[in-house]
Parts: structure tokens; sequence; C-alpha cells
């Protein structure tokens, strides 16, 4: 009953008093918060440009750190079929001149050559090279000659040539993946040289030796 009467009170109370106690809270306000009070949107202005403020160092800090672990895009060399157009043309002149005992392991590895020309891709992801094979670029299996995947870590390369820079025809490159005393690869260049060149500096550092001069 008292605590109803309590809540009851305030609205018996004169208009003067209602008019005083608001005079004084006003004058109590205004003495500690000052104009801010006066004009609250400034204060609520005031904390939503303070939000603000927070949420953009928030995102560049997280924009930053998306930017760090941005993965390289996924580079696929286009097809070269200069090599194996080269050696079906010497097998050719070969056959032309009734050198049939050298035409014949020629031709066979010209058009081997062109065979793997169509379907052999080397796909550079963003942490290594790895051979695939057919335009759905599916995985080539193991290795025939050493075992494992043909796949290898960029960390794991120790070095890499091309044979020869104005021509190529050979890419090399040693490994330490398949065995930690390193591992020799073999592969002829059936790809577009430049662009096999570039992707193997920016991925696996710069060849120590040799490579593609720069025009």
């Amino acid at each position: 009953m008292a605590s109803a009467l309590f809540l009851a009170t305030p609205l018996f109370q004169p208009s003067q008093n209602k008019e005083v106690s608001g005079r004084a809270i006003c004058k109590f306000n205004s003495s500690i918060f000052g104009e801010l009070v006066r004009q609250p949107s400034l204060v609520h202005k005031g904390i939503n440009q303070s939000y603000k403020n927070k949420s953009i160092s928030i995102s560049s800090l997280f924009g930053r750190k998306v930017k760090a672990k941005t993965k390289r895009e996924t580079v696929v060399p286009e097809p070269d079929y200069r090599i194996p157009i080269v050696l079906l043309g010497a097998t050719g002149a070969l056959v032309y001149t009734d050198n049939l005992v050298a035409a014949v392991p020629v031709g066979l590895l010209g058009l081997l050559l062109l065979v793997q020309a169509t379907r052999v891709r080397f796909v550079f992801d963003d942490e290594a090279l790895e051979v695939k094979v057919g335009s759905e670029l599916q995985e080539s299996g193991e290795n025939v000659f050493v075992g494992g995947k043909n796949r290898w870590k960029y960390s794991s390369f120790v070095n890499w040539e091309f044979w020869w820079p104005n021509f190529p025809i050979l890419v090399y490159f040693k490994e330490t993946q398949t065995k930690p005393e390193g591992q020799i690869h073999f592969f002829p260049i059936i790809f577009n040289g430049k662009q096999l060149y570039d992707v193997m500096v920016e991925r696996a550092g710069p060849s120590k030796t040799s490579g593609p001069k720069s025009t």
C-alpha cells in the first residue's frame, strides 16, 4: 500500500514544483555537461563519429591482414609447339636425304612432344609447381622415374636453369622435397618460354647462371 501511494504521489504534485524540479535538473545537468546536454544531438554525433573512426581503424587493420594473406594467382603457361615442329621438320629433311636411321628416332621424339604439348601443363599455384594433364587440369599421378606426386613446393627448389635463352629447349630444376640430398628434373620446354621464365623467377627466385635476356 505504501509503495502504491509512493508511486502515485508525484501525480498530485503542484505544477510549480514540476517547473522548479525541471529547472534544477536542467541547471545541474548544464553545470556538468555544458552545452552538450542542451544539444543532445551533438553528444550522439560525437559518439557515433568516435565509433566510426574506431571502425575505420579496425577495418584498415584487418584490411592489411587480408592483403598480407592474399594468395598469388595460378599461372598456366601456354603451350608452345616450336620444338615438335622443328623435330618433325628435321625428320622430313632426314627422310629426304635417305637417312632413315636418324629420321626414325627424331620423328618419334617430335611426335611425342607434339602430343605432350597438347596435353601436359605446368601449373604454378600459390605455393608449388605441379604437372597436370588435359584441358581440365587433371592430376598426372606419380612420377614414373623417381616416384612421388608431380608437385614440388617452391621452397624446396635449390636451383633451376633454362637451355638455351634465345630458343629454350630444356628446363632443369633441383628440389629437396623428393629426397633430402636433392632430386634433379629435366623437362622439354613445350610451353611459352617467356611466360615460363617469368613465373619461375617470381615463384622460385632468379636462375643462378642462365635465363632469357630481358628485351
